[in-house]
């Protein structure tokens, strides 16, 4: 029997984007390495499609050392260079400077916080949010993602506008958008602390 899922159009009938659906998205994530990781392709989504972001997750995965937030804060404007000249990479100067100066950012908030996992899950007290009213209208922003843009804007990292935040935040579970028919809706809220909000 097919699996119901959300209503991502045409993009699931692709291998690589069904699995970053059906394995991936909007399951809690407590790990910090995975959250580097997470913010990268979210950032570097900014203006792009999230499909060419998971085609190009591999070279993102090369060009910022394996996603580890401690060796690209150490990068040089050599190391930048090289990364732009990286066949198939995104070549944005500003958007990789960006990934450098949030993988510093990244590790001031571990040091203050013993782990960017427990800053970032802070906002909801360690809560998954479901919004009931998105199964309706799908949201783009809302107050929580507003916040945490915020905060992090005074923590110093850039390309973490509200919208980019709440993709963010439906990534990595703190918010669950699946459509309450996906079978992925099920299993993530066993899998997390679920509070309803209202909108």
């Amino acid at each position: 029997m097919e699996k119901i899922r959300c209503q991502w159009g045409k993009a699931l009938e692709k291998d690589f984007y069904r699995c970053y659906h059906d394995e991936e998205w909007g399951l809690p994530l407590h790990d910090d390495h995975k959250h580097y990781e997470f913010l990268v392709l979210e950032c570097m989504s900014c203006g792009l499609s999230w499909e060419l972001i998971l085609r190009k997750r591999e070279i993102l995965r090369r060009c910022f050392a394996e996603f580890d937030a401690a060796r690209v804060a150490a990068f040089t404007e050599a190391d930048m260079e090289r990364i732009i000249q990286t066949e198939g990479m995104i070549r944005s100067r500003r958007k990789v400077r960006a990934m450098i100066s949030n993988a510093q950012a990244f590790l001031k908030v571990q040091q203050e916080f013993g782990s960017f996992d427990r800053y970032i899950w802070s906002f909801t007290n360690g809560k998954t949010f479901v919004y009931p009213s998105h199964a309706h209208t799908p949201a783009t922003h809302n107050a929580l993602s507003d916040l945490v843009a915020k905060d992090l804007k005074q923590r110093g990292f850039t390309f973490v506008g509200t919208v980019i935040i709440y993709s963010h935040l439906q990534a990595i579970g703190i918010i669950n958008d699946h459509l309450p028919t996906c079978f992925r809706f099920a299993e993530v809220c066993q899998q997390a602390d679920i509070e309803v909000q209202k909108e």
